[in-house]
């Protein structure tokens, strides 16, 4: 559903919009922009919107496509309002001295279900048996130090795993080729393998270490916009709580809505990925969107003591504030 987070190119973006100040432009109208092409992630903005829950509270709003370089981007230059983004590439853009003038205001999907597809033959049961297999990388210092985290924790060799480049276009073009193993997200990849009936192996980060139980996607907020129109907020994420409300007791119905605003997408891909997202956007949180603080800050504290953050952020970066 999306590249891993590039750190040499979103160092770069984050020196050139430090001194934007994050200024809102007055548009009249809600511009929401996208982390990808739409998917099952997104759902709840386009039941909102189909629903009229925005058009309830007196909002008007549009969905943008990403930019090349990234939503944060927009968001930051106060290009938009609100964007669709990840905690593991929001911590480089809070964590330089000129830090963008983001936040997090709401978890769109409780749990990180994200991890490591193979195909069942390559053998790849539990982390150490990557080592010896080839492993499609995007070659950024996070993913390294995943890959050996896991390896490493579960009694592995990481020197023995081969790390290449990731030149396919999607995970299943990948595995056909001369890589063994690939960073997939299960509620898109994952469920496309169980359609194909491929026989795979999965690893889920979460499951192997709680660090890794990360938020991803989240929604990010501008927060100029935020101190200047709090209660405009409130309204979107009152409306966005619904809409994903509806798509998790409702997904076959939000499926629909999500295709008729996508219908270039595979309609049995979307069906079945909706009802598995339809237990995994709350999950176990006690409200739809609430961030907890402890795995907030273990993840950003982890990512800290590798070096991939320039400063320690724990406590900064998101608030419920703001959350119905």
């Amino acid at each position: 559903m999306r590249t891993i987070f590039n750190g040499g190119m979103a160092a770069l973006l984050v020196m050139v919009l430090g001194s934007c100040g994050g200024r809102t432009q007055g548009t009249g109208e809600i511009r929401v922009v996208l982390d990808w092409t739409p998917n099952t992630n997104h759902t709840g903005l386009y039941v909102a919107l189909e629903k009229g829950y925005f058009a309830e509270e007196g909002l008007k709003v549009r969905i943008l496509q990403p930019p090349e370089d990234g939503a944060l981007v927009l968001l930051a230059a106060g290009n938009a309002e609100f964007a669709v983004d990840f905690q593991e590439s929001l911590g480089p853009a809070l964590a330089r001295k000129d830090p963008l003038p983001v936040t997090a205001v709401a978890a769109i999907i409780s749990h990180n279900t994200s991890g490591i597809m193979s195909l069942a033959s390559r053998g790849i049961r539990r982390p150490q048996d990557l080592a010896g297999k080839r492993f499609a990388s995007w070659e950024t210092p996070l993913v390294t130090a995943v890959i050996r985290n896991i390896v490493e924790g579960d009694g592995g060799d990481f020197s023995a795993v081969q790390m290449i480049p990731n030149a396919a276009t999607d995970a299943f073009s990948a595995l056909a080729t001369d890589v063994d193993a690939i960073w997939i997200y299960y509620a898109w990849d994952g469920i496309a393998a169980e359609i194909q009936g491929l026989d795979i192996g999965y690893l889920d980060f979460g499951r192997i270490n709680p660090i890794f139980d990360f938020y991803t996607p989240i929604l990010v907020t501008n927060t100029a916009y935020a101190a200047a129109k709090p209660e405009e907020l409130r309204k979107f994420l009152r409306s966005l709580s619904r809409g994903y409300g509806f798509a998790m007791e409702n997904p076959a119905e939000a499926a629909e809505i999500l295709l008729k605003h996508a219908p270039e997408l595979d309609r049995t891909l979307v069906i079945r990925s909706q009802e598995y997202l339809a237990a995994q956007y709350q999950a176990d949180a006690p409200r739809w969107g609430e961030i907890d603080q402890a795995r907030w800050d273990r993840f950003y504290g982890w990512m800290f003591e590798q070096g991939i953050l320039e400063q320690d952020i724990r406590g900064q970066g998101f608030t419920n504030t703001y959350l119905p």
